[in-house]
């Protein structure tokens, strides 16, 4: 059986968190459907220093009114869907609700992913549709090769792409309204990594 794609295949059921949690190969899976997903390898210093500056800049204008939770963190949707976004805002006044020893269980405020060259298509399709199924009210896609935000803010079912900010426009959310970053603002700080 391929790595890529895991179910349990004696059975013929699909997995559940709780298979799920019981792995212990040293590899990182997402649990979509009940069928286990290999997540690429861990992520570059690259994406790394992003996340450190969405994080840091999130943290200055939104830490009083949420939790700011970063990768690697399960995000189990159900019992068959798991997701490891890099970034997640979670209102304080719903923390205890929703955030358990295990991980978060249900629907946080935000999401937010920084593309890489290895999940394109699972963030800007596979992602997008279980967010969007899980009714998370907004979705961030970071693409710092073209230098911008997308947007994403659930219209009762799907999401519609609300605007893409590019270099030192503000993002303006009005679920998460004390977000105000631009891609320039994370990129500033993140330093240029040489080729081996």
């Amino acid at each position: 059986m391929s790595d890529e794609k895991k179910k349990d295949v004696c059975s013929g059921r699909p997995l559940t968190y709780e298979d799920y949690a019981k792995l212990d190969d040293g590899k990182r899976y997402e649990l979509v459907d009940g069928v286990l997903e290999l997540m690429s390898p861990a992520p570059t210093p690259q994406h790394q220093m992003i996340s450190h500056e969405i994080v840091n800049k999130l943290s200055d204008s939104c830490k009083t009114n949420y939790v700011i939770l970063h990768a690697p963190i399960d995000l189990i949707l159900s019992d068959t869907v798991v997701r490891q976004p890099d970034l997640v805002l979670i209102h304080r006044d719903r923390f205890s609700k929703i955030v358990k020893k295990r991980g978060i269980v249900g629907v946080p405020d935000l999401v937010v992913e920084i593309l890489s060259p290895s999940s394109v298509k699972r963030d800007r399709v596979s992602k997008l549709q279980t967010y969007a199924r899980f009714k998370i009210p907004e979705y961030w896609i970071v693409d710092a090769n073209n230098r911008c935000i997308e947007q994403y803010v659930l219209d009762e079912k799907r999401y519609a792409v609300s605007n893409v900010y590019v270099e030192d426009e503000k993002i303006q959310s009005d679920n998460i309204p004390c977000a105000s970053i631009s891609i320039n603002d994370i990129l500033a700080n993140v330093l240029e990594v040489p080729e081996d």
